[in-house]
């Protein structure tokens, strides 16, 4: 099956299948945050400073990331690193929530399922883009991209991301890859589906934050090793196994340390609706 890029021109405007759905991404997860917040009896403008906070720091952090890792332009239209994007995404909301005097906790609790839900949707953004796919394969499911990001032909697997081919392979052949993106999205959503379960679970404020960090390390560390490239890192490692590796090892702490319930407050500006 061959899969081609979702792009829309509008003038000189050039809008493309995974501008959608990041902003898709970022809209929806403010408003589960405002489900959330509703449910608890809370003031709900808070998911608008988050989601204002998200999506600021999370462009800032993905081409920081970008630029430092590959010396690229910062100011191009690609370069949007996730793992860049989610480290001065989640900075910036936790220094928004530190403004707000919110406490930490809470604003990781109101977030957990939210990232889940997000990057689910910006995977499938990376699939209609055709981005970040994966080896190839000849399962039934496996996708052609003649116009992705590179297309995926024999040449390319072999020149940018060190994947051997079947010898006597035209290197001009597009290959059907793996839908990485799509694993990603359908693992990720259903990662939401239990963190969105747990939410109200009995457990202490800022434990499902622990929970979202486990499931996401894992998932990407795995996704990592059907995916198209060649950036190692640490031995065999690439660099988003190494960072999948922290955010495993962050969770399990979180999860550790916060085993006590003790009834934190959410704080003034939280209880506005309260007033």
């Amino acid at each position: 099956m061959n899969i081609y890029p979702f792009i829309i021109h509008v003038g000189p405007l050039e809008i493309t299948g995974y501008g959608i759905m990041m902003m898709v991404g970022f809209l929806m997860g403010g408003w589960l945050i405002t489900v959330e917040l509703r449910r608890r009896g809370l003031y709900e403008e808070f998911a608008a400073d988050i989601t204002v906070a998200a999506v600021v720091g999370g462009i800032v952090g993905a081409k920081l990331w970008y630029w430092v890792l590959s010396g690229g332009d910062l100011f191009s239209r690609g370069g949007l690193v996730w793992y860049g994007g989610f480290l001065g995404g989640s900075l910036a909301v936790m220094l928004n929530g530190w403004r707000l005097k919110v406490p930490l906790r809470w604003t990781l609790h109101l977030t957990a399922p939210a990232l889940a839900a997000a990057y689910a949707l910006g995977r499938i953004g990376c699939f209609i883009v055709n981005d970040d796919y994966g080896h190839p394969t000849d399962l039934p499911w496996g996708v052609k991209f003649p116009q992705g990001l590179p297309p995926s032909t024999a040449l390319n697997m072999q020149q940018q991301f060190g994947v051997p081919v079947a010898p006597g392979t035209d290197p001009a052949t597009v290959l059907a890859v793996h839908p990485t993106q799509l694993y990603e999205a359908v693992l990720m959503l259903g990662a939401f589906a239990l963190l969105w379960r747990l939410r109200t679970a009995p457990r202490p404020m800022g434990w499902l934050f622990g929970v979202y960090l486990v499931l996401a390390g894992i998932e990407r560390f795995v996704m990592e090793i059907f995916r198209a490239k060649d950036d190692r890192f640490f031995g065999p490692l690439t660099i988003a196994q190494v960072v999948s590796i922290c955010l495993v090892i962050v969770g399990t702490v979180i999860l550790t340390t916060f085993r006590k319930d003790d009834q934190l407050p959410p704080g003034p500006y939280l209880e506005k609706a309260n007033a």
